[in-house]
């Protein structure tokens, strides 16, 4: 392992980079000027994976590994959005992922594949909590995007709150609708939310 060639994973890590600048197509359709990235979206939907798993009894691990490796495919495809697929279907994933892993070294190609196989197999405890918290990422950006005047942004908290299966998932969208966007920082501050 150690005199494994590494260019293709060098080259992967250059690709990878793009998504910081690979905007959530979606958001544009909500009026949205300047919508988060796909790498944007991919961390807190990592975080929201662990969260969502610890409490759901699955590995909180195992599913920010899924929800970090779920959109890397988008560097080659793009974010095709809902009404794009349409007309467009966006490639295959685990197609694309073989595509990005080549040349790698095998034991690294193959963990990836099989990352994305078990995140689009939709039946591990992790897969699902990962899958829940890219839907919860998405209710959640929307409800920043409607706070920021953005209203049509409603159809996409709507839409990402009915496809949540967990029950965590489920309480924590309830929860994130209940609160002012900035009702944690009053709380660090120990202040009173003003009604």
């Amino acid at each position: 392992m150690a005199g494994d060639d590494l260019s293709a994973v060098g080259r992967f890590l250059y690709e990878a980079g793009t998504l910081k600048h690979a905007r959530r197509t979606g958001w544009w359709m909500a009026g949205v000027r300047d919508p988060e990235s796909v790498a944007e979206h991919s961390w807190r939907t990592a975080l929201i994976a662990t969260i969502i798993a610890k409490l759901e009894g699955a590995d909180p691990a195992r599913a920010a590994y899924l929800a970090v490796w779920h959109d890397t495919q988008e560097s080659r495809t793009g974010d095709v959005n809902h009404l794009g697929r349409k007309y467009a279907p966006a490639g295959d994933p685990q197609e694309v992922t073989a595509d990005q892993t080549a040349g790698m070294p095998e034991v690294l190609a193959s963990a990836v594949r099989e990352l994305v196989a078990e995140y689009e197999a939709k039946e591990s405890p992790e897969a699902i909590c990962a899958r829940d918290a890219d839907k919860l990422e998405c209710l959640l950006q929307g409800i920043e995007y409607k706070a920021q005047g953005y209203e049509n942004a409603q159809r996409w908290i709507d839409n990402s709150r009915g496809r949540l299966t967990t029950g965590t998932a489920n309480r924590l969208a309830d929860e994130l609708l209940a609160q002012d966007g900035i009702d944690w920082l009053r709380a660090a501050l120990g202040e009173e939310k003003q009604s």
